[in-house]
């Protein structure tokens, strides 16, 4: 065991434990579980559901430190919702983009009220019903607004309250330390130095001057409500890097770990010289598992992503009272129930959709498609003796679009399968949900992409109002083509006697036959450059709405660079992205018209995740053995 866990033990070993009658906890004891690792469970989940602690229960049945005495470490921090949380966000996005990100990149927008303290699992309670009493006695005198000053040095950018609203902040933070200390039993200590809104820090000092110009664009006074808010984190990973798994992946050995897409893994950077390349050990936040992990399978998280939020109190004063619609959007403010991440995120699209007025531009990868699940032989497990096609399994499609040219094409320019042909109606519906109004639709040649268009606009209920402009010059980097030559497309007239929804009408920027097998990568982002900048001058300025384009994994990144007038990476960098991003992956821009430039926010909706299932075969399984 190391050290600093064995401290840890020897902190917690000896306390006594009272303990809870909470209708959570009696749920759960009822069902069979220890009261310790109820309440663990509980603790770990926020105390939201029986739901939540019964799934993290069932999660966590391997988990080697399920019996740990360790409790979490929690703070209080003072949040910002509304406009001006909004402005803020817009500055963590911007500022990413232009300097890199940096310390404060790591957290969402708060003001420390008590900083991290240890509390045992069946005393957390006590600290709810301590933020709720301290919380009413000082909701009277809280300030209707706080005054908020820009304050700079060469590694830190932030707004200091002024001290007569900072004053009361130090009490409320000084009430709800001594009574959570005596009455949960722990050391809270609150924060008495200058009450600062951290917006940059530890930053490299030539960025200075371009964060200083961020962050005066920001109106501290805007309208804001201020919302007490309760998080906890694993006191283990303190000091740990923190990845999210992008990717499924099942252990082909005993000492690898079972991730899904979405897992956050804790990962010791000083346990990992001993590792081979590519590799990564670390803990499972979903299981408490620990193994070893392909690296390119994650990318960086922040370290808030991995926190619970407990509870808050949003102090609403006269002068800030807004409509139940306006608090109820604001309410999600730093960070849903489930996820204080989400208070970091970009502008959010969702709310926006309503009110859009200028353009925006989703770029698309397709749905997945056939080879992608049985393989470069997909079609010849599908042909009878003699040579017609029939449906080897229900993932492939029930029939293929009839083409001129000889059905063994299909093998270079390959159909989506049956799941594919959902996921992108799922997409659409999904759009349709949030009210996104696509008013223009480019593809690639490429079949898959057709048709993940089509059944796009069929979720979106569009498929009769807006065509499908085949557009050559979106087809992906002709060097990742196995035939090292250009596929032989379907004709935009077969593609319309098969009944897709192209415009027979539409000539493409770029034509089919000035695509080059084996392109230079330099030549690849030039034609991407170069057919964006037609899309864009094509679809009025004036009109609003979003261009939808369907491309490959290779058409995030290399049409929405020259879009933003982003750099590109270097050729090893790009694939390395590109092989992480899956079927449907999305980008979403938005015009920002008045500046002249185009910015990247979040896609209008989430994205869609599923496992794999393989082949199955009753006599081999059941049967024989």
């Amino acid at each position: 065991m190391a050290l600093a866990e064995t401290q840890l033990y020897a902190k917690v070993a000896n306390k006594y434990r009272s303990k809870s009658t909470s209708a959570l906890l009696e749920s759960l004891l009822a069902k069979g579980f220890p009261a310790h690792i109820a309440q663990k469970a509980l603790v770990a989940t926020g105390q939201k559901t029986i739901e939540d602690a019964a799934k993290w229960l069932h999660s966590h049945c391997n988990d080697p430190s399920l019996e740990d005495p360790i409790p979490q470490e929690y703070a209080l921090y003072l949040c910002p919702t509304g406009r001006l949380l909004n402005r803020l966000q817009e500055f963590w996005k911007e500022s990413k983009r232009q300097c890199g990100k940096n310390r404060a990149h790591e957290v969402f927008p708060h003001v420390t009220l008590c900083d991290f303290f240890t509390c045992e699992d069946q005393k957390v309670e006590l600290l709810y019903d301590t933020l709720k009493r301290v919380g009413d006695r000082f909701s009277q005198c809280f300030p209707p607004s706080i005054s908020l000053t820009l304050h700079a040095s060469p590694s830190y950018l932030g707004f200091f309250i002024d001290d007569i609203h900072a004053s009361v902040l130090k009490d409320f933070a000084l009430a709800f330390s001594s009574e959570a200390s005596a009455l949960a039993d722990c050391h809270v200590k609150p924060c008495l130095k200058q009450f600062h809104l951290t917006l940059a820090h530890k930053f490299y000092p030539h960025h200075q001057k371009t964060l200083e110009q961020l962050a005066k664009s920001i109106n501290p006074e805007e309208p804001c409500q201020w919302v007490a808010a309760l998080y906890s984190r694993d006191m283990r990973f303190v000091h740990y890097q923190r990845l999210r798994v992008l990717f499924q992946y099942k252990p082909q050995n005993i000492d690898e770990l079972m991730i899904n897409a979405g897992d956050f893994i804790y990962v010791d950077p000083t346990h990992q010289s001993d590792v081979s390349e590519g590799w990564v050990v670390g803990t499972s936040h979903r299981t408490g598992c620990r193994g070893f992990l392909p690296e390119n399978y994650t990318e960086k998280a922040h370290e808030s992503d991995t926190w619970v939020k407990h509870r808050e109190y949003v102090f609403v004063t006269a002068s800030r009272s807004s409509t139940q619609t306006e608090r109820e959007s604001n309410g999600k403010l730093n960070g849903e129930a489930h996820s204080p991440s989400m208070s970091r995120s970009g502008t959010s699209v969702l709310s926006t959709q309503n009110t859009l007025l200028h353009r925006a531009v989703l770029v698309m990868r397709h749905g997945e498609r056939v080879d992608q699940v049985f393989g470069k032989s997909w079609l010849q497990q599908c042909l009878t003796a003699d040579g017609k096609y029939y449906r080897a399994d229900l993932n492939l499609p029930s029939a293929l679009p009839k083409r001129k040219d000889s059905m063994k094409q299909f093998e270079y320019d390959p159909p989506l399968s049956c799941c594919g042909i959902f996921q992108s109606r799922l997409i659409g519906e999904a759009l349709l949900d949030q009210e996104v109004m696509v008013s223009y639709v480019y593809s690639s040649p490429a079949l898959r992409c057709v048709q993940t268009a089509q059944h796009v606009l069929q979720g979106l209920q569009l498929n009769q109002k807006v065509k499908i402009r085949v557009e050559p010059g979106l087809f992906e980097w002709t060097k990742w083509e196995a035939s090292k030559v250009i596929p032989n497309f379907m004709t935009v007239a077969e593609l319309a006697e098969a009944s897709y929804n192209v415009d027979t009408t539409y000539r493409g920027n770029f034509p089919l036959s000035s695509l080059v097998p084996s392109e230079s990568y330099e030549d690849y982002l030039s034609r991407s450059s170069v057919v964006m900048k037609h899309i864009i001058t094509a679809c009025p300025s004036k009109g609003k709405g979003v261009i939808l384009i369907v491309g490959h994994g290779s058409s995030l990144a290399s049409f929405t660079w020259p879009l933003m007038g982003l750099p590109s990476r270097d050729s090893s960098d790009f694939a390395q992205m590109v092989r992480k991003i899956p079927s449907l992956g999305m980008c979403f821009c938005e015009e920002l018209k008045e500046q002249n430039k185009w910015q990247m926010v979040n896609p209008p909706v989430r994205t869609l995740t599923h496992g794999a299932n393989a082949a199955f075969n009753w006599r081999n399984a059941i049967v024989e053995d």
